[in-house]
């Protein structure tokens, strides 16, 4: 059973860093696509920010140069960078898994909270 877990969340003042992980568990993690979504208090849950099987990384506008999304497959872990955080970065993060053949992102870690003061 595909198990996520992330941590790394925490409260940063605007400008600073924060690094989250997610440990994966209960399949083949090379072969997975893995995201980090993220939703704003009161706002719906949106991409922000993915790395395919093969590497191939995409990034919301609103992240690109600031956020670096990685993976390290001898840990099952994927990693999420953020520099120069804004208060509109505030939100719960999410680690998202996609199997081979499935059509959308189909497991989801429990979240972790992001709050950057301003």
């Amino acid at each position: 059973q595909q198990q996520l877990v992330e941590s790394g969340g925490g409260l940063v003042q605007a400008g600073g860093s924060l690094r989250l992980s997610c440990l994966a568990s209960g399949s083949i993690f090379s072969i997975n696509n893995m995201a980090w979504y993220r939703q704003p208090p009161g706002k719906q849950r949106e991409l922000a920010a993915s790395i395919s099987r093969d590497l191939i990384t995409y990034y919301a506008d609103s992240v690109k140069g600031r956020f670096t999304i990685s993976r390290d497959n001898a840990k099952n872990t994927v990693y999420l960078q953020m520099n120069d955080l804004k208060p509109e970065d505030t939100a719960v993060y999410y680690c998202a898994c996609q199997h081979p053949g499935d059509y959308e992102y189909e497991y989801w870690g429990q979240g972790t909270q992001v709050t950057v003061s301003s």
